[in-house]
């Protein structure tokens, strides 16, 4: 899907065809075809391959510079379900007149720009709208974070109920996700300095020009990234050792329920191996005694208590 947007007197418009892209404006691509990266390469001359590079789910971030645009390449959060996070590549093309951006899916992270929800938001300040896109990204970032831990905090208490395999298995869904999240956090973290080191140069003017309110929002972004990878390697840290917790907890309640049944065999072989002397062809006391039969059950019980205030002192039970 295809769609440009551009600020005319202060309003956010939108249209479908490339015709209407005039400077100043904002192409942005969901899942294109390529007869829309074909007309984006008419545009603006940018190949149709690199445009593509966008659309590799395993493409990882980094800045490429060429003589007629700049290519940023970032890592986005997406939510596909309750407690299921991932990452998607967001591609973000600067050049003298547009600025692009091409994704697989719709996002959260330019959702506010479509709807014109972000404030000093113009279509024609690329720059401040390429960094203002990365720190919309890191605060996604740290929402979804934020959703992970109240998520963590849910099966912690389930956990402490009841031990059910979905459970562990969402806990190793959530950490998953913030594996996920580490790596594109990282890697994003590496493009956003590479950009602020090229506030130096004159050469890109025309591509990538920062003005000191620019270079303040750069720097907040930077900052807002590097708490989010505070935070992922914080919870990270608190899944792994409630796994940890967990597993043992579970592997301590089975030898508990072992030594319990191994006490509980131990205590009932007791009487079966009293009776089974009884059922011998020997003579043996109390087999002429009237109350033989009695006497016997009665020694069987004395003899089963004393294994298990034996087995109950041994902590067995």
């Amino acid at each position: 899907m295809l769609t440009v947007y551009k600020h005319v007197d202060e309003e956010l418009v939108s249209d479908t065809t490339v015709a209407d892209a005039t400077k100043g404006s904002w192409v942005n691509l969901v899942n294109p075809d390529p007869d829309e990266l074909a007309l984006i390469n008419i545009l603006t001359e940018i190949p149709t391959d690199v445009l593509k590079t966008a659309l590799d789910m395993e493409e990882r971030s980094h800045v490429e510079i060429e003589d007629n645009y700049i290519f940023v390449v970032i890592n986005i959060p997406a939510l596909r379900g309750n407690d299921e996070y991932d990452t998607v590549p967001l591609g973000i093309f600067l050049t003298p007149d547009f600025i692009i951006t091409v994704c697989l899916e719709e996002s959260d992270v330019l959702y506010p720009f479509i709807n014109n929800q972000v404030s000093t938001f113009y279509t024609y300040k690329k720059t401040r709208f390429l960094f203002q896109v990365l720190y919309r990204t890191a605060v996604l970032f740290l929402r979804y974070l934020q959703q992970i831990n109240r998520r963590t905090d849910d099966i912690e208490i389930q956990l402490r109920h009841t031990t059910k395999n979905k459970d562990f298995f969402q806990l190793l869904e959530l950490q998953k996700s913030m594996t996920y999240f580490s790596s594109a956090l990282r890697t994003n973290g590496t493009v956003m300095e590479r950009l602020l080191r090229m506030r130096r140069h004159t050469a890109l003017t025309h591509l990538l020009k920062m003005y000191e309110e620019d270079e303040d929002l750069l720097e907040d972004v930077i900052i807002e990234n590097k708490q989010a990878m505070e935070m992922v390697e914080m919870y990270s840290n608190i899944l792994m050792n409630m796994m940890n917790a967990f597993t043992s907890i579970i592997s301590n309640n089975v030898n508990n329920v072992m030594k319990m049944l191994a006490a509980l065999t131990i205590t009932l072989a007791v009487p079966t191996i009293i009776f089974s002397l009884w059922g011998t062809n020997v003579g043996l006391p109390f087999q002429h005694d009237i109350y033989g039969f009695l006497e016997i059950i009665l020694i069987a019980v004395v003899a089963m208590a004393i294994a298990i205030v034996v087995m109950w002192k041994k902590d067995l039970f």
